[in-house]
């Protein structure tokens, strides 16, 4: 695809947009493939044709490629998972039952250290986190030519946009980011009330048992505490986004290379290679963080005896 119609900077910035669905306002003017410019007449629903277009359709855009791979990498998983359950037996466990439970136990006994309260829904999220980021890391190592190319020749468009990993977009990290947050707040809420989730983002971590001198240090703790709450859902999402996009920059510059000569081409190979085997770590690894951070933030939503300190 790349090297034989794109320039180099061309090729990277292909492989770096996303297919974006979204709203052009009337009077813009678009310039298609072929360098021909148009003028639309009334605001227009549309695919972007370049990097540029999509950054001007603004907030409502969607990042098509992104939402149908993390999807269908969810449906995966739990296809996946049913389909071994359905099958699973009591005797000893072979091939994919074995690798399952393998995930399981690990995921369980990662629970059991860093959550020590009582909620059955925090072991089946973090299983559904590392699982379901680790699937969506692991497109990474798909060529990054194959699928975009194969669908150049599916819609007809050379410079069809396709991105599959979907963990490279800051909208689908930060959605889980803030998704966690949101569980956050409700659990602190269910579990110390609407009043203790005020106290805790006012009488910490400065309390005074004197009134007059918290009136002082409540807008103190009010700020500090916002700081805490609200970095916590955004380091969550570009941490993974930050290693993930990184990898797979790494990546497109490696494929560059493979247009660049027969010596250059072979050493390319080679480096491929080798970042693959380290990424099938770094990928593995971010799926862990963002899950025990999760577990941490949870286990911290359910303390509940720091707020004996406020009454």
């Amino acid at each position: 695809m790349a090297g034989e119609s794109l320039s180099t900077v061309g090729y990277i910035q292909h492989h770096l947009t996303n297919l974006t669905y979204g709203k052009l306002p009337a009077g813009y003017e678009r310039v298609d493939a072929e360098g021909h410019s148009h003028v639309l007449e009334q605001a227009t629903w549309t695919f972007a044709h370049s990097s540029q277009e999509a950054a001007d359709m603004g907030f409502m855009a969607i990042h098509v490629d992104s939402m149908l791979w993390s999807v269908g990498l969810g449906f995966l998983f739990v296809l996946i998972f049913a389909r071994i359950a359905k099958r699973a037996h009591s005797g000893v466990p072979t091939g994919w039952q074995n690798a399952i439970e393998m995930i399981i136990d690990f995921i369980d006994n990662t629970v059991k250290d860093g959550f020590h309260h009582k909620n059955a829904m925090i072991a089946p999220m973090a299983l559904t986190i590392f699982v379901w980021i680790f699937l969506m890391n692991t497109m990474d190592l798909v060529p990054v030519d194959w699928i975009p190319v194969a669908m150049a020749k599916i819609t007809g468009d050379p410079h069809f946009f396709f991105k599959v990993v979907p963990t490279t977009d800051p909208n689908i990290t930060l959605g889980m980011g803030f998704t966690v947050f949101g569980l956050m707040v409700y659990f602190t809420i269910a579990k110390k009330g609407f009043m203790g989730f005020v106290k805790e983002l006012t009488l910490h971590p400065f309390h005074s048992p004197k009134w007059y001198v918290n009136v002082i240090l409540v807008p103190i703790n009010f700020a500090l505490e916002a700081i805490s709450w609200i970095s916590k859902p955004i380091s969550l999402g570009l941490r993974l986004f930050g290693n993930m996009y990184a990898g797979e920059m790494i990546f497109i510059l490696i494929a560059t290379m493979f247009g660049a000569g027969l010596i250059l081409g072979l050493f390319a190979g080679v480096l491929q290679w080798a970042w693959a085997v380290f990424h099938i770590l770094v990928i593995t690894l971010q799926a862990f963080v963002f899950m025990v951070l999760t577990i941490v933030y949870m286990a911290t939503a359910h303390q509940i005896e720091e707020e004996d300190q406020f009454h």
